[in-house]
């Protein structure tokens, strides 16, 4: 009897966890809002380019079962969408889950041989929820000048190496607005950044039409303050489509 009890606790433990963290129930989560289930896009811009996503929790699609904005980008254009993402992980180059911050990540599990005609990285919120220095902008643009123990350091390294890397133009993208100044602060530093390297943003924080149905909780947009749905990254897929495209015809 002791043994039955601690397992339908066990039981009853995993299932809350995943519906608080991993979506399990959340009408958003749907069948409906599967990738292979939305439409695909005739004669895409994107159709058989290459694209790279760097990212954690909210690339991957930690409250989505890992159906993210990027898998939808790849069914609806027939295009090729590399998506190295891991939860938890920050720009900053700390030893967070076995040292896979995204630095480490890009270096060592994307290949220089690797087509890529954007690049793209999440602005992630984990640096702002772990609280570590922004840092400051500077003038240089010498790859070994960066403290990428810092945000801003992180967010130049990255830039610089992939410049060196794959030659190609290069997009960050933020998360939708929520109540966290430093993570605001962070959207502000990013500004900075893109001006000076001269790189494209993909910015829903300051999207009105994306934030207007994103925060509303009952939509189940998303799971949690910060990470979508598969609902919500529907919401998400055209905005980031015309954007590469956007960007492709530059």
């Amino acid at each position: 009897m002791p043994f039955l009890i601690i397992l339908i606790v066990a039981i009853v433990a995993v299932f809350v966890v995943y519906k608080r963290f991993f979506g399990l129930g959340n009408p958003g989560n749907a069948a409906q809002y599967n990738h292979e289930n939305m439409e695909k896009v005739e004669n895409s811009p994107l159709e058989g380019k290459h694209f790279i996503f760097l990212g954690s929790s909210v690339t991957k699609g930690m409250a989505s079962f890992r159906d993210s904005f990027v898998d939808m980008i790849a069914y609806r254009n027939n295009c090729s969408c590399v998506k190295e993402a891991v939860s938890g992980t920050t720009l900053v180059e700390k030893d967070n889950l076995l040292g896979k911050n995204y630095i480490s990540r890009m270096k060592s599990n994307l290949s220089a041989d690797m087509p890529c005609d954007v690049f793209v990285c999440q602005l992630s919120t984990n640096d702002a929820t772990k609280g570590f220095p922004v840092g400051e902008v500077g003038d240089s643009f010498d790859i070994n000048d960066f403290d990428t123990m810092t945000v801003a350091g992180a967010i130049q390294y990255i830039i610089a190496y992939a410049k060196q890397t794959w030659n190609c133009p290069i997009a960050f993208y933020t998360s939708p607005k929520y109540d966290e100044p430093k993570y605001e602060a962070m959207v502000e530093l990013m500004y900075q950044i893109a001006e000076k390297w001269n790189i494209e943003l993909i910015d829903l924080w300051t999207n009105d039409e994306i934030n207007e149905k994103y925060n509303s909780i009952s939509e189940h947009y998303k799971n949690d303050k910060i990470h979508p749905t598969k609902k919500g990254y529907n919401q998400w897929t055209p905005v980031f489509e015309k954007r590469l495209a956007e960007i492709l015809a530059k």
